[in-house]
């Protein structure tokens, strides 16, 4: 059926008709509100004797390892930096229980070695090949339609997302239980800061998209 819509919208495109009146006409038969805008989407919206079709999302087995790389070296800096941070956190404001522990130095050492040690390699895969893919969808547009670019968009979107809520879940529960201190603001500070700068990012990068 949904082709049938395709179908209709590229006859009525040729027809000279407006897209506000499909849209109004397939609305009043009954069509679906995102099944209508993926039907009017499917053509490009320029001046031409024929509807243009718009480039459908693709697969490619190269994008799919590319933008497995590059996202994967985005959450590895992310974590680890928020890790890092959250260490000197601990030291600055130390929990009175944890500084009774004999080997708290020698772990917190340990944490900070490992975390710097994941950023120094990750975070340069991730500037490579984060500055290569823009330069691929500068000189050619088309491939914003990747489907693996658009797949791992939306899990880091949802990623992101479901920490800053979880995030705002846990201040609110120590706020209503009292137990606020300057030690658990600055974590949630940090979580706050780092999730949403990838979320508002990548949110902003799909709308921009949307409306080209």
């Amino acid at each position: 059926m949904k082709g049938e819509l395709v179908e209709f919208t590229r006859s009525a495109l040729a027809a000279g008709k407006g897209r506000e009146d499909i849209a109004d006409v397939l609305r009043r038969a009954g069509w679906a509100a995102p099944d209508i805008r993926a039907a009017i989407d499917a053509f490009a919206d320029v001046s031409f004797p024929i509807p243009v079709p718009r480039p459908k999302p693709y697969l490619s087995a190269r994008e799919v390892f590319v933008y497995l790389i590059l996202f994967s070296a985005l959450y590895g800096p992310a974590f680890s930096f928020g890790a890092l941070l959250f260490e000197f956190i601990n030291r600055s404001f130390p929990d009175p229980l944890d500084a009774q522990r004999v080997n708290f130095i020698r772990y917190s050492n340990d944490t900070i070695r490992w975390n710097i040690s994941i950023i120094l390699v990750t975070f340069p895969l991730f500037y490579f090949t984060f500055r290569a893919v823009t330069r691929e969808l500068e000189k050619d547009p088309i491939k914003r339609a990747s489907l693996p670019r658009k797949w791992l968009t939306y899990l880091t979107l949802f990623i992101a997302g479901v920490t800053l809520v979880g995030d705002t879940a846990v201040l609110i529960y120590n706020m209503l239980g009292g137990e606020l201190t300057i030690r658990f603001l600055l974590k949630f500070a940090t979580i706050a800061i780092i999730a949403g700068g990838i979320f508002a990012y990548f949110l902003q990068d799909m709308r921009k998209e949307e409306q080209t």
